[in-house]
């Protein structure tokens, strides 16, 4: 795929979170995977990829969504599509598939990968379960924000969105509330007006040296 925006600073600088979008922008779905196959890319807690996407882009899956975002409806009405972000609490069933595959590509010795799955399979039997959901909220949020960069490179705006209905989203849209943990909410589209610019705050208030 052949970016539109390939300008680094301008992805970073000029990036605006988009409430309005221009509601005749559409996306296809061979799209869409293609920036969520860039997405994807982003670094993960030993590259389990805990991350789970639901892509809601139809009129009726819109207004299911639409009682449950509070005050985040004008997204959900003017967008091409809401993302909605999961973190999969039993990610470790595809370490055999993720690490295999490493193996098979050349890409990790045949050796390192058992005794990698071996300490894994000991962790991820031990590990409780506020450990897991830390973990791929983290990697959830990870990749958030590189599909807002990478929808961006595409030519479309986004907007996170955190204020939203947790526990029913995920029943609503048949994920297992106890296995899938929500994360964010990302709205995609074309801007129908320009977003407004934010204030930071200098690095030297957030940042100190050791």
């Amino acid at each position: 795929m052949t970016y539109l925006n390939n300008d680094f600073e301008d992805l970073m600088k000029n990036r605006r979170s988009i409430r309005e979008y221009d509601e005749t922008v559409k996306i296809s779905q061979e799209e869409m995977q293609a920036i969520l196959t860039d997405a994807v890319t982003a670094p993960s807690s030993v590259n389990m990829q805990p991350w789970r996407f639901v892509v809601v882009e139809s009129d009726a899956g819109k207004e299911k969504l639409k009682p449950l975002i509070r005050f985040n409806t004008l997204q959900n009405d003017t967008s091409a599509a809401m993302i909605l972000i999961f973190g999969d609490l039993q990610n470790f069933e595809n370490g055999e598939k993720i690490y295999g595959g490493a193996v098979e590509r050349g890409l990790m010795p045949a050796d390192i990968k058992e005794q990698q799955m071996a300490k894994l399979s000991q962790y991820f039997k031990t590990i409780p379960r506020s450990e897991l959901e830390r973990v791929v909220l983290i990697d959830g949020g990870i990749v958030a924000m590189q599909l807002m960069l990478v929808a961006r490179a595409y030519g479309y705006d986004t907007n996170p969105i955190g204020g939203f209905e947790r526990t029913e989203v995920a029943k609503a849209f048949g994920m297992d509330s106890e296995r899938y943990e929500p994360v964010m909410i990302v709205s995609i589209g074309k801007a129908k007006t320009d977003g407004y610019d934010s204030y930071r705050l200098p690095i030297g208030d957030v940042t100190t040296f050791a």
